[in-house]
Protein backbone atom coordinates (compact mmCIF):
# COMPACT_ATOMS: atom_id res chain seq x y z
CA UNK A 1 0.00 0.00 0.00
CA UNK A 2 2.74 2.49 0.90
CA UNK A 3 4.68 1.46 -2.20
CA UNK A 4 1.73 2.41 -4.39
CA UNK A 5 1.36 5.75 -2.61
CA UNK A 6 5.06 6.44 -3.07
CA UNK A 7 4.86 5.60 -6.75
CA UNK A 8 1.87 7.94 -7.21
CA UNK A 9 3.70 10.74 -5.40
CA UNK A 10 6.72 10.33 -7.67
CA UNK A 11 4.49 10.39 -10.77
CA UNK A 12 2.64 13.46 -9.48
CA UNK A 13 5.93 15.20 -8.69
CA UNK A 14 7.24 14.48 -12.18
CA UNK A 15 4.02 15.79 -13.68
CA UNK A 16 4.32 18.99 -11.62
CA UNK A 17 7.93 19.49 -12.77
CA UNK A 18 6.95 19.05 -16.43
CA UNK A 19 4.01 21.45 -16.04
CA UNK A 20 6.24 24.03 -14.35
CA UNK A 21 8.78 23.86 -17.16
CA UNK A 22 6.01 24.17 -19.76
CA UNK A 23 4.57 27.21 -18.00
CA UNK A 24 7.98 28.89 -17.89
CA UNK A 25 8.56 28.19 -21.61
CA UNK A 26 5.04 29.18 -22.67
CA UNK A 27 5.31 32.40 -20.67
CA UNK A 28 8.10 33.54 -22.99
CA UNK A 29 6.19 32.90 -26.21
CA UNK A 30 4.50 36.01 -27.64
CA UNK A 31 1.29 34.42 -28.98
CA UNK A 32 -0.46 32.66 -26.06
CA UNK A 33 -3.13 34.92 -24.68
CA UNK A 34 -3.30 37.10 -27.77
CA UNK A 35 -5.27 34.84 -30.07
CA UNK A 36 -8.60 35.79 -31.61
CA UNK A 37 -11.28 34.92 -29.07
CA UNK A 38 -9.22 35.90 -26.03
CA UNK A 39 -11.14 38.44 -23.99
CA UNK A 40 -9.39 41.24 -22.09
CA UNK A 41 -11.39 43.94 -20.31
CA UNK A 42 -9.37 46.69 -18.63
CA UNK A 43 -11.03 49.22 -16.34
CA UNK A 44 -9.58 51.69 -13.82
CA UNK A 45 -8.68 49.22 -11.05
CA UNK A 46 -9.83 45.99 -12.66
CA UNK A 47 -8.58 43.64 -15.37
CA UNK A 48 -10.62 40.68 -16.57
CA UNK A 49 -8.85 38.15 -18.74
CA UNK A 50 -10.53 35.10 -20.32
CA UNK A 51 -8.26 33.27 -22.80
CA UNK A 52 -11.01 31.43 -24.68
CA UNK A 53 -9.15 31.14 -27.98
CA UNK A 54 -6.00 29.92 -26.25
CA UNK A 55 -7.96 27.35 -24.22
CA UNK A 56 -9.66 25.97 -27.35
CA UNK A 57 -6.34 25.71 -29.22
CA UNK A 58 -4.65 24.04 -26.24
CA UNK A 59 -7.55 21.61 -25.88
CA UNK A 60 -7.37 20.58 -29.53
CA UNK A 61 -3.58 20.15 -29.45
CA UNK A 62 -3.65 18.11 -26.22
CA UNK A 63 -6.51 15.95 -27.52
CA UNK A 64 -4.61 15.11 -30.69
CA UNK A 65 -1.35 14.43 -28.82
CA UNK A 66 -2.97 12.23 -26.18
CA UNK A 67 -4.88 10.26 -28.81
CA UNK A 68 -1.65 9.62 -30.70
CA UNK A 69 0.17 8.57 -27.51
CA UNK A 70 -2.63 6.25 -26.37
CA UNK A 71 -2.90 4.64 -29.81
CA UNK A 72 0.85 3.96 -29.80
CA UNK A 73 0.67 2.14 -26.46
CA UNK A 74 -2.43 0.10 -27.29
Amino acid sequence: MLGDLGRWLVVFGGFMIVMGILLMVLGRLPWPGRLPGDIVIKRDNFVFYAPLGTMILLSVVLTVLLNIIFRLFR
